[in-house]
C-alpha cells in the first residue's frame, strides 16, 4: 500500500507538472498581451472566487476521500457509494444556494475590489461554481478509492481548455480595455472547468468500481448518519479553507492599499501588485507540484493507515512525505533565492519581479512543509489543527503586509517578508501537532540533512556558473538554462553522493515508467 500511495502522489504530479508548464506558457502569454496591470485586476477577484468555492463545497470532497477511504478498507463499496451520494446531494444543495447569493450581492461586492474595473470578470466567473462543486464530489470518491488518475486527467484537460479558451477571449476582448480583457481569462477559467466536469462524468459511468451498488434510499436514519459523518470532517476542513482563502483575499486587497499608502497611484500598485501575484508567487509555487500532489494523496493514504490502526505506517508516510517535499522545495527555493531576476526576467519578461521572489525563497521551504504536514493532519482526521495554525499565521502575515508594506523604503518587499513569516510560522505549529499526535520521530539527517546538503553544493555550482556570465546584468534564457541544467544535475550527483536516494526510490522510478503498481 505504501507504493500505492507514492504512486497515486507521482500521478498526481506528472498530470501538475504539465499543468503548470501549459500554464507557465498561459501567464506568459498574458502578461505579455494583457500586461500587469490587467493581470493584476483578475488575481484581485480570484482569491475572492476561491473564498466562493470554499463556501459551496464546504469542505466535503475531503470528507468524501477520508470516509470512502475508510469503507474501502473495511470491504464496504455499498458504504462507499452510500457516503458519495450522500455528499452529492450536499454539494449540489449547498452550490446552488451560494450562486443564488452571490448573483444577488454583485452590486455590493464590487465595493471591496480596490480597483472597480475587476467586478467584471468576477461577476463571468460565477456559472463555475456549481460546476466546480459537483466535479469536486467525484474527485473526492476516486481520491477515497486511492485512484488518482481520474483527477490528474481531469485536471489536465481542464488545465487545457482553460488555457486555450482564456487566452482567446482576451485577445478578441482586448481592444474594449483591459478589464474586459481580464474577463476573457475568467471565461476560460469556466469553460476549463466545465470540460473538466463533463470528461469525469464520463469517466465516473465506464471505470466505477464493480460492486453491490444500488441506489440508496434517504432513508431519515441512514441519511442523517452519514451526512454527520460527512460534516463532522468537512467543517473544520471548510473552516481551514475559509480562513485560508480569507486572509488570501485580504492580501489581494490589502497589498494594493498599502503600496498607494506608500506613495503609489492606484495604476501603479496594480501593476506592481500583479507582477507579486502573477510573477513572483506562481515561480515560488512551482514546488507545490510535489508537495500539493503529496497532500492529495495522504489524505486517503493516511485514512487507510488508520482504519487498519497501524499507526507505523501513518508514520511512515509522514516521514516519506516530509523527505520527498524537501526533495523537492530545498534546491527549488535555492534557484529562487540565487536567481531571482533571471527567472523573472526569462520566463515573463519582468526582472523587477524578482525582487520579491529573491526574499520569497527564503519562506520557499516552510511554505511546502506547511502543505504537507496539513495534508497528513487532514488525513489523521486533526483537520481543526491546521486551522487554528492558518490562523496564528495569518494575523502575523497580515500584521506585516499593513506595517511594513507601506513603508516607502520596502513597498512590495514588505509585503514578500510577511509572507515568508506566515509560512514559518504555521509549518511550525503544523509540526508539532503532527508530532503530538502521531509521535513522530523524524530522522532530521535523513529528512532534511541530506537534501540540504545537496542543496548547498547544487548552490555552489550555480552560483560559479552565474560568475561566467557576470558581465550581463541578466542573462538570456538559454544562458539561463545552461545554469539551471549545471544545477539540476549537480544536484542530483551530491544526492547520490550524500546518500539521498535509495535503492527503493529507484525500483519506485521504474515501476512509475513501466505503468506497474
Amino acid at each position: 500500500m505504501a507504493q500505492s500511495f507514492v504512486y497515486g502522489a507521482f500521478v498526481l504530479l506528472l498530470a501538475s507538472i504539465f499543468n503548470r508548464a501549459i500554464g507557465f506558457v498561459y501567464q506568459v502569454l498574458l502578461i505579455h498581451f494583457v500586461q500587469p496591470e490587467g493581470v493584476g485586476l483578475f488575481n484581485m477577484i480570484y482569491p475572492v472566487y476561491i473564498l466562493v468555492l470554499v463556501l459551496a463545497t464546504a469542505g466535503i470532497p475531503v470528507a468524501v476521500a477520508k470516509l470512502v477511504a475508510e469503507e474501502v478498507a473495511r470491504s464496504s463499496i455499498c458504504g462507499a457509494y452510500r457516503v458519495f451520494t450522500v455528499a452529492l446531494f450536499w454539494l449540489a444543495t449547498n452550490s446552488l444556494l451560494v450562486t443564488g447569493l452571490l448573483l444577488i450581492s454583485i452590486p455590493y461586492i464590487r465595493l471591496i475590489f480596490p480597483n472597480p474595473k475587476a467586478v467584471y470578470c468576477f461577476t463571468a466567473l460565477v456559472p463555475a461554481i456549481v460546476v466546480v462543486a459537483l466535479c469536486s464530489a467525484f474527485r473526492g470518491f476516486f481520491q477515497g478509492l486511492q485512484q488518482m488518475v481520474p483527477t490528474a486527467v481531469t485536471q489536465v484537460v481542464e488545465q487545457s481548455v482553460r488555457v486555450v479558451v482564456g487566452l482567446c477571449a482576451a485577445l478578441f476582448l482586448l481592444p474594449m480595455g483591459l478589464e474586459f480583457a481580464a474577463t476573457g481569462i475568467s471565461l476560460g477559467v469556466v469553460a476549463g472547468e466545465l470540460a473538466g466536469f463533463l470528461l469525469m462524468l464520463v469517466i465516473y459511468f465506464q471505470k466505477r468500481p464493480a460492486g453491490p451498488v444500488q441506489k440508496q434510499p434517504f432513508l431519515p436514519e441512514p441519511w442523517q448518519s452519514v451526512s454527520l459523518r460527512i460534516f463532522r470532517l468537512a467543517i473544520p476542513v471548510t473552516l481551514t479553507r475559509f480562513v485560508s482563502t480569507a486572509f488570501l483575499s485580504l492580501d489581494a486587497l490589502l497589498i494594493p492599499r498599502r503600496l498607494q499608502a506608500a506613495g503609489m497611484n492606484i495604476k501603479e500598485a496594480t501593476g506592481v501588485y500583479g507582477q507579486f501575484a502573477g510573477i513572483a508567487e506562481p515561480l515560488l509555487f512551482t514546488p507545490g507540484i510535489v508537495t500539493v500532489s503529496l497532500a492529495t494523496a495522504l489524505v486517503p493514504a493516511i485514512s487507510d493507515a488508520l482504519a487498519k490502526n497501524n499507526l507505523s505506517l501513518v508514520r511512515g508516510r509522514a516521514e516519506e512525505a516530509l523527505r520527498l517535499a524537501m526533495m523537492a522545495g530545498l534546491p527549488a527555493a535555492a534557484v529562487f533565492a540565487l536567481l531571482p531576476r533571471e527567472l523573472c526576467h526569462a520566463v515573463f519578461g519582468y526582472a523587477e519581479a524578482g525582487i520579491a521572489l529573491g526574499i520569497l525563497a527564503f519562506g520557499g521551504p516552510f511554505l511546502y512543509l506547511q502543505q504537507t504536514t496539513t495534508g497528513i493532519l487532514q488525513g489523521l482526521g486533526c483537520p481543526e489543527s491546521p486551522l487554528r495554525n492558518l490562523i496564528i499565521a495569518s494575523f502575523f502575515k497580515l500584521a506585516g503586509i499593513y506595517y511594513l508594506t507601506s513603508l516607502p523604503c520596502l513597498t512590495i518587499r514588505g509585503a514578500a517578508i510577511s509572507l515568508c513569516l506566515g509560512y514559518l510560522v504555521m509549518s511550525l505549529l503544523n509540526y508539532r501537532d503532527l508530532k503530538r499526535l502521531t509521535g513522530l520521530k523524524l530522522d532530521l539527517h535523513y529528512c532534511f540533512g541530506r537534501p540540504l546538503m545537496a542543496t548547498l553544493g547544487m548552490a555552489a555550482v550555480i552560483w560559479y556558473a552565474r560568475l561566467a556570465f557576470a558581465d550581463a546584468p541578466v542573462i538570456s534564457r538559454w544562458e539561463l538554462l545552461a545554469v539551471l541544467s549545471c544545477g539540476g544535475l549537480s544536484y542530483l550527483i551530491f544526492l547520490l553522493l550524500v546518500g539521498g536516494l535509495h535503492a527503493h526510490d529507484l525500483r519506485r522510478l521504474i515501476s512509475f515508467l513501466t505503468w506497474r503498481r
